[in-house]
């Protein structure tokens, strides 16, 4: 018969029974108290109430974006059977009707019958002056029915998603998106969403100036464009007296030696800006094997209308 081991703490004598016995107590205990824990956990459920909230917190356009901003409020909760009514209060610097106007009822946005959102639209209004700056605003909301949801998140001193900030960039005079139209060919073309951008309002860039130039043949069967989908960009400067400048500037559309300048003016009465364009580009012309390069300049006019 084999001996039992035996340990000695503080005088006292335990076997290595008495180890295992405890052993089995304590991780029993532990199984005990992580199935309380778990079962505990499952049965957690949200006590609510449901609530209404902007989707977004903050936004940022330039002040020549020329489409309804919409901002989205949702419902977090069930769809509800009736439409849900919500109040809001407007703040901030921005100044409505010299910066922004609000489309619709103002103060009241709603939530459709079995629909989860609502949305404020806010229309920009550009008064581009050349001074760059900011201006905000903000919306919070103040009140909603049926009385049963409550706004925002929380009850602290701001609930989440109570407020809502817009931010309003400036832009340059000439600054935002506009539809280019020339005539190419005795046939007019146009093409949309043409953007003009400067970080200094003296010298911009102007996105795209394949406006229909897919059909202005250089020579032969050869065009100045194979595809709509080039978007070649071009920079012109302020003159500060309503004319443009577009100076001479290498382009990769034009090839080896090509270049591309010419004049324009500003319409203050309708934003309108016209370009008179001098595209310098070389030929290559091959005969009896022998190929001679001569430099041509194309002219066309085009025309940009803010949108």
């Amino acid at each position: 018969m084999k001996d039992q081991t035996t340990y000695k703490q503080s005088g006292k004598q335990y076997t290595s029974h008495h180890w295992l016995v405890t052993l089995l107590m304590v991780v029993a205990v532990g199984w005990v108290s992580g199935a309380c824990e778990e079962d505990h956990d499952l049965n957690r459920t949200f006590q609510g109430p449901y609530f209404v909230r902007f989707t977004d917190s903050t936004l940022t356009y330039k002040e020549s974006y020329s489409q309804p901003i919409a901002i989205r409020v949702h419902n977090v909760g069930p769809i509800l059977s009736q439409p849900i009514t919500i109040n809001y209060s407007v703040s901030g610097t921005a100044r409505e009707g010299k910066d922004y106007s609000i489309v619709g009822t103002k103060g009241t946005v709603i939530i459709p019958a079995n629909k989860s959102f609502g949305e404020i639209s806010v229309k920009l209004i550009n008064n581009a002056n050349n001074i760059l700056d900011s201006q905000s605003l903000t919306f919070t909301l103040t009140g909603v029915q049926p009385n049963t949801l409550q706004v925002g998140f929380g009850t602290g001193e701001v609930p989440i998603g109570r407020r809502f900030t817009l931010t309003i960039k400036d832009d340059c005079l000439f600054g935002g998106f506009y539809t280019g139209s020339g005539v190419v060919a005795g046939r007019t073309a146009t093409v949309p969403n043409v953007e003009i951008t400067s970080t200094d309002c003296k010298q911009y860039t102007l996105s795209n100036w394949n406006i229909g130039l897919i059909n202005f043949v250089v020579v032969g069967n050869s065009t100045l464009f194979g595809f709509n989908a080039e978007k070649p960009a071009l920079i012109f400067t302020d003159n500060g007296d309503n004319s443009l400048t577009v100076p001479s500037q290498a382009n990769d559309a034009l090839g080896t030696n090509g270049a591309l300048s010419g004049t324009g003016a500003w319409n203050p009465r309708n934003r309108q800006i016209t370009l008179n364009l001098q595209a310098k580009v070389r030929i290559g012309m091959t005969s009896n094997s022998v190929t001679t390069y001569r430099d041509t300049t194309l002219l066309f006019t085009q025309t940009y209308t803010p949108q």
